[in-house]
């Protein structure tokens, strides 16, 4: 699965959304507030490939994602990244269920869903707090005396690396490992995460490799593990006959779930703890009324938008907001920019935890909507909100003491480091 890397391309002055270096210098939220205003639907020309049209309003995010029958999300048609996944080396993996539309991706869906379910997820919590606990004891010995410590590496990254060990039923030990690929997966832009083309290669077999030999010893012993319900799922085929799930299609799927269940929940947490470090009178609100944490999470989702972007292909001729679209046209949509849409939100570029505590508030989309809304953002959650309870009673006055580093991608909004100081 060797993604290519992002050719940059001059505009005269317009905006390249596909430019990794405009969300590593944290300047997208003003190149999407101006397109807005004065071009929602945006032509973006590209270097390497056709171009694609940005969208960059709600409400129009929220009607592509909900017509998959003209705006697909298909492998075949382009997938769901701004290159298209059918004219890459994809080692022989099948796509995976984001880059599936119904009814294949329902089936798909199916399979995993019961790792998922709310009785299984409560049933974490314990287990979540204990690691968060040991989390943020390692945390406090290294901060101990006004040390700075280094945030990602010691909290952001670990808890949920060590969560998807669990639901993968595999030794924690395993976690660094899973965490390596799954930077390597999405870190295509980014010189640090893909140090080579020959690196990249390493990573995927390796990848593979490992998930080969969980299928076949969960085929041989199935637990109530996500690898036991992909290597026992059955899946129907072009006659609508089920049969068990290919081990191309279940190696795409693995991918997918490294990245998922790391990337949004990691970013989440070092972007959530920015924002509170960035507005003390939130954390001040959040501290003196624990009953927020909810509310908190979901505007902290919001605000950080750890995925960027989707994109979908237009099945037919059409038109947003009176722009035409021809059939084949690649369809970006920019959550980043939706979540802080003017016409949703009277005061977008506010970051307030009490936000979600009131009636009528709109949606975040900081998990998709739509057929491909995220399986396990009840998961995430619930992550947030133990670790930012348990962070706060340890630790009332952490804040962010330095210079964050970004990931470079037009893809996943993460820092790669953040410093902090534990008290005041």
């Amino acid at each position: 699965m060797l993604r290519p890397k992002t050719e940059k391309l001059e505009l005269d002055g317009a905006p390249d959304l596909k430019d990794p270096d405009l969300y590593m210098r944290n300047e997208h939220h003003d190149v999407f507030t101006k397109l807005r205003q004065s071009d929602p639907v945006y032509w973006n020309p590209e270097a390497d490939a056709a171009g694609f049209w940005a969208i960059t309003r709600y409400d129009d995010i929220e009607a592509i994602s909900k017509n998959p029958k003209l705006f697909s999300s298909a492998k075949q048609k382009g997938g769901h990244r701004i290159f298209n996944e059918n004219e890459i080396d994809e080692n022989q993996t099948e796509a995976s269920m984001i880059s599936l539309d119904p009814p294949e991706h329902a089936a798909y869906r199916r399979m995993v869903t019961p790792g998922f379910v709310p009785k299984r997820i409560t049933g974490m919590e314990d287990r979540i707090r204990a690691r968060v606990t040991r989390l943020l004891d390692r945390l406090a010995e290294r901060g101990k005396d006004g040390t700075e410590v280094e945030f990602v590496d010691a909290v952001a990254a670990a808890l949920p690396i060590e969560v998807l060990a669990e639901l993968f039923g595999v030794p924690e030990s395993d976690g660094p490992k899973l965490f390596e690929w799954s930077n390597a997966t999405v870190g295509e832009d980014d010189p640090e995460l893909r140090v080579s083309d020959d690196y990249m290669r390493k990573c995927v077999m390796e990848m593979a490799g490992y998930a080969a030999g969980l299928w076949q010893q969960r085929l041989a012993q199935p637990g109530d593990d996500l690898i036991s319900m992909l290597a026992h799922s059955n899946i129907p085929n072009a006659d609508g006959k089920p049969e068990p799930m290919s081990f191309p299609a279940y190696i795409g799927t693995f991918i997918l779930l490294v990245v998922a269940g790391n990337e949004t929940t990691r970013n989440s947490i070092s972007g959530g703890l920015l924002a509170l470090s960035e507005n003390p009178e939130q954390r001040v609100k959040l501290l003196n009324d624990p009953s927020l944490m909810p509310s908190a999470v979901q505007e902290i989702i919001r605000w950080v938008s750890p995925v960027l972007h989707m994109r979908r292909t237009a099945t037919e001729d059409t038109e947003i907001r009176g722009q035409k679209i021809a059939k084949g046209d690649k369809v970006v949509m920019w959550y980043a920019s939706a979540n802080r849409d003017e016409e949703k939100w009277a005061d977008p570029f506010t970051f307030d935890v009490a936000r979600y505590a009131h009636p009528n508030v709109p949606t975040q989309l900081g998990f998709g909507v739509g057929q491909h809304f995220c399986l396990g953002s009840r998961l995430a959650e619930l992550q947030l909100s133990i670790l930012f309870e348990e962070l706060f009673k340890r630790f009332p006055d952490i804040h962010v003491s330095g210079p964050v580093r970004r990931l470079r991608s037009n893809f996943i909004a993460g820092i790669k480091e953040m410093p902090v100081r534990l008290n005041a």
